[in-house]
């Protein structure tokens, strides 16, 4: 092997890897990902072995296209360590909720509902609500809270409270 051959590989090698860091850091801002935490865990008894738990939280998406809500599910672990969802309530029910039962506190931001977006590049303030067939003292005992935030293209977001 000459001399010549080795050093038209070596250019060749580094127009191909140019080449690839290009489209890499090009392609960067078209994948879809969010990213957050759960800020506020608010919990109302509905009765002696049910409960509504009221999650406020924030989420970033710093990708280059919008998030757009196809699914939202909020689920608790117990202290007895097994994982249960809740029921989704809607945007009007959490909204009645807290016109009508001020012992959950303000109304601090707006429900993220399905359909709703994350714009690109943007931070937003949200909350969600879901009903557990488990009593207030479980839920406050809890280990962890997820709030998992799944878009219409299939992506998946998974939230965690501090």
């Amino acid at each position: 092997m000459t001399k010549q051959f080795w050093i038209f590989l070596g250019v060749g090698l580094a127009a191909v890897a140019i080449a690839v860091s290009f489209i890499w850091f090009g392609t960067k801002s078209a994948h879809l990902e969010l990213t957050g935490n759960i800020l506020k865990v608010r919990v109302l008894a509905l009765g002696p072995e049910a409960s509504l738990v009221v999650a406020d939280f924030r989420v970033t998406n710093p990708s280059g296209v919008p998030f757009v809500v196809n699914d939202v599910r909020l689920k608790v672990t117990p202290p007895d360590g097994h994982t249960v969802e809740g029921l989704a309530a809607s945007r009007s029910d959490i909204d009645n909720l807290f016109k009508a039962q001020k012992l959950i506190g303000p109304h601090f931001n707006d429900v993220l509902a399905l359909r709703d977006k994350v714009p690109p590049m943007k931070t937003l303030d949200r909350m969600t609500g879901a009903r557990f067939e488990l009593p207030e003292s479980a839920i406050d005992r809890r280990k962890s809270v997820v709030l998992r935030l799944e878009d219409v293209d299939g992506t998946v977001a998974e939230l965690t409270e501090k």
